[in-house]
Formats: C-alpha cells, structure tokens, sequence
C-alpha cells in the first residue's frame, strides 16, 4: 500500500483539532490542545514565535502537553521541551472484511470510566483521561465484572481514524483478546468508509509486532516531545 505524501496523517494532533474534534478542544488559529481530561496533546498551526506564545497562553504552570512533530522542536524561551522518544504511526494497508468472535465484548461507556481509568492505571498503554472516551467508541471485556481488556478509537480527521488504548489485564494475556477488539474496531471503522491508524514507541517491539500481524503498516516516525512552561529563570 503507498501513502499519499501530505494528508492529515502528517499533522494528526493538529489536524483532529481544526476539524471533526475542535469541540474537544481549546486553542485558535495559532496553538491548539485537547481539554485536559481528554487527551494531553497539543499543536501549533507553524513553528513561529507567535504560535509558540499562543500554545504557552494555553498552559498551566506545572502542566505538560505532548507534541508530534518530524523534527526536534525548539519552542521558545518561555517554555521547556523534553523529547521523549520515537512514536511510529502505523496504518492498515488493507480493509478488513473478516468475521470476528464478538462475543462477551460490550460497548464501555460513562458508567464504565472508573474500571476504563484502573485498567490503564494497570496497563499503562499511554494516556488516557476521564474524558478520552468521548473521541469516539470504546470497547471491552469483561470477566467476573472486572474489565480486563479494552480498546477504543481516538483522534479522528478525514479518512481516518486512530485505534488506541489497546490493553489488557497481565492475568489475561496470551489469549488474543487485543487483536480481537482491534479487528473489531477495524471493521467497524472500515463501514464508516475510514482507515485505521495508530501511534507507538518505536522501542515497543511486542506492540509493533502485533500491529503488523494485524495488517499495519509504518507510514511515518515523529518526535514525541514534552512540553511546559519553563521554570523561572531556567536557561535553555
């Protein structure tokens, strides 16, 4: 499968923000960040001095954000940038249309935030708020009552939407419970008429090799940089 060479996948951070998003969000024309419960991502319309003051306008003191970007950033004097590591963004190189084993898997929704947020808490799958289950639909299993696995959908721009939160319960791996909400997720985004996409660690080897077991591919390597105001007098 080739790749267009400029889509909204080379700015999906910014992209997911300025259109099917934006109420999930705060910002203008120069910086944009999702709300705090939703997600901890941020952008900037260009890597100018004003987008970068319009984006520390938009932070607390003591408050991170985490940018995408296809180089190291500089930021500027008022803010501190951290990069912390490599993200790969993987898409499904093909549709898919198999049948998939869908049974105990149920729709996660308000009443199920606090088991969403202790299963991510276990887990550790990346971020994930009280809110982030508003950027679209998220799925689970549960066994006993307890929620033991769980995979969802995040940003969302034309064409495509991201799968995300894919985790399971250490006692239930080993049993394909991931691949199996992903597949599900897959199809149902394919009936949308979007592409499945998603974001990892370039050092999360295991993750990646389930990924493309599944059918996805590496499109593109950002930066994945922290961000916050500076301390006082700190140097850069």
């Amino acid at each position: 499968m080739s790749f267009p060479t400029q889509t909204g996948l080379d700015r999906p951070i910014w992209t997911a923000l300025t259109t099917k998003q934006a109420h999930l969000g705060l910002g203008d024309a120069l910086a944009r960040r999702f709300h705090t419960e939703v997600a901890p991502f941020a952008a900037i319309a260009s890597d100018t001095p004003d987008a970068w003051r319009a984006l520390h306008a938009l932070l607390q003191p003591g408050e991170l954000v985490a940018m995408l970007s296809a180089d190291a950033v500089a930021g500027i004097d008022a803010l501190e940038a951290k990069r912390v590591g490599t993200i790969h963004q993987m898409v499904a190189t093909r549709p898919f249309t198999q049948g998939v084993d869908d049974s105990g898997v149920i729709a996660l929704g308000p009443a199920d935030v606090d088991d969403m947020l202790a299963l991510v808490q276990r887990t550790k799958p990346g971020p994930f708020g009280r809110r982030t289950r508003e950027m679209g639909r998220y799925i689970g299993i549960r066994e006993h009552g307890e929620l033991v696995a769980m995979a969802g959908e995040r940003m969302a721009i034309d064409g495509y939407v991201e799968i995300s939160a894919v985790c399971v319960d250490e006692r239930c791996r080993g049993r394909g419970l991931a691949g199996r909400l992903m597949n599900i997720l897959r199809g149902e985004i394919g009936l949308r008429g979007d592409t499945p996409f998603l974001h990892v660690f370039s050092h999360n080897e295991s993750a990646i090799g389930l990924y493309e077991r599944l059918g996805f591919q590496l499109r593109h390597a950002f930066v994945l940089t922290q961000v916050s105001h500076a301390a006082p007098g700190a140097a850069r």
